[in-house]
Order: C-alpha cells, then structure tokens, then sequence
C-alpha cells in the first residue's frame, strides 16, 4: 500500500458516543422531569428520548443537515409526547443537552498515543457523519482536514463524501486509509471507491456482513503495526 492520508471515523472510534450521549440526555431528562408535572413525563425514559429523536431525524432527512437543529426538534417533539409542548423549554433543555455532550466527552485511552505516532508519517482527518469537532477533545492539531456530513449534506456510505475527502486531503482512492468501527458506512463505503480499510472491531464482534475490511484491529494502537512503522 502506498498510503499517505488515514481517514478516521468519530463516533465510537475515536470517542464513546453511545455513552457520553445517554449521560446528556440524563442529565436532560432530570431538567425536564423538573419542569413538567405530568405523569408522563415522570415516567419517560432515556430509551423512549432517543427513539423519539430517531423517528424525528428520519422525518426530516434530506431536509435538515445540522444536527443540533435535530436534536432541538426532538426535544420539541418530546415534550410533545408527554403532554407539555413548549419551543422555549425545548430550547432549554437542548441547551442543558450540548453542554454535556460537548463538555463531558471522553476520547479513548488508545488514541492520543497512536496519533501521536501516525502524526509523525501521515496526514490526518476526520471524516464523520456526527458533529463533534476536533477542538471540543483536544483533537484540533492533529487534524490536517475535517469532513464532516452536516457541513457538505452528504453522509457516508455515500461514494460523494469520500470524493470531497481526497479533495481536501490532496491524495488518490488509493493513497487513503480509512478507519471506522462501522462495516456499512466506513468499510463498505471506502471500499467502494477504491480506498483502503479498516475496520476497528472494539468488542470483537462476528462480522456477518459481505463487509471485507482489508485489516480489522481490536484497537487503534494496532494500526502503525499494520503500516510498518517502528514505534
């Protein structure tokens, strides 16, 4: 391989979204819970929010790209479903959600120390369909680009985004190595323009997909290993 750009993933590749998430919307919920008397809402549940937010963003895909103007109409329709419909405490309560999903999240202990050797023989990127950004983590000076879905309207595993990728990267399909923890839209989606993968299995989980990462890893430290580089 004659790789001179890694791609990564953001969202539960670089950071735990999953749980910095539920934690926001806990501590939202508490906030909500507070303001709304209704018996509905006393028994709303973390689970019931992110369905709830879910079924929103799939109402308006293709319509509304940012994602914090999402996440505002899912509170909108939250509050809504228990009874209490109010803009303004929507407003709020998204506010009280971006603090903590901004503020409280947590990078994975394996990827400052890879960076920190990839840094030193590659250029960098993120590219992601989520919205944290490299300056929200202590990411910011590793980055040589940053992609993300809502900014160009176009989500992985969509060949166009990969395009606008080696774009911004100054490199070829197959000068690019790109690293994400989901089969269909980081290693399919490379895959199909020619780049090369991997796929980062964090919880060794079977692959019974038609997915083919050309390497998959149980953690990114594995990655200069892959590339030759002598730590």
């Amino acid at each position: 391989m004659n790789i001179s750009v890694i791609s990564f993933d953001g969202d539960m590749t670089l950071w735990d979204f999953r749980k910095v998430m539920r934690h926001s919307l806990k501590q939202t919920l508490t906030e909500l819970q507070r303001q709304v008397p209704t018996q509905r809402a006393l028994e709303l549940t973390i689970d019931e929010m992110i369905w709830l937010r879910d079924q929103y963003a799939n109402e308006v895909k293709g319509k509304i790209w940012n994602l914090l103007e999402i996440r505002q109409g899912a509170f909108e329709q939250t509050l809504e479903y228990v009874g209490y419909p109010d803009k303004k405490l929507a407003a709020h309560l998204n506010a009280i959600y971006r603090k903590h999903r901004f503020e409280d999240i947590e990078l994975y202990p394996d990827v400052i120390p890879t960076f920190d050797v990839l840094a030193q023989h590659f250029k960098l990127g993120l590219l992601s369909n989520g919205n944290t950004y490299p300056e929200r983590c202590g990411l910011e000076d590793y980055f040589a680009f940053v992609i993300f879905s809502q900014d160009v309207q176009v989500e992985k595993p969509d060949p166009q985004i990969f395009e606008i990728t080696v774009q911004q990267a100054g490199c070829e399909f197959s000068q690019l190595l790109h690293v994400g923890d989901s089969l269909e839209n980081d290693v399919t989606g490379a895959n199909n323009v020619g780049a090369h993968t991997v796929w980062l299995n964090r919880d060794g989980v079977e692959n019974t997909t038609d997915a083919q990462p050309d390497y998959e890893v149980h953690s990114l430290t594995e990655i200069p290993t892959i590339l030759g580089i002598d730590r």
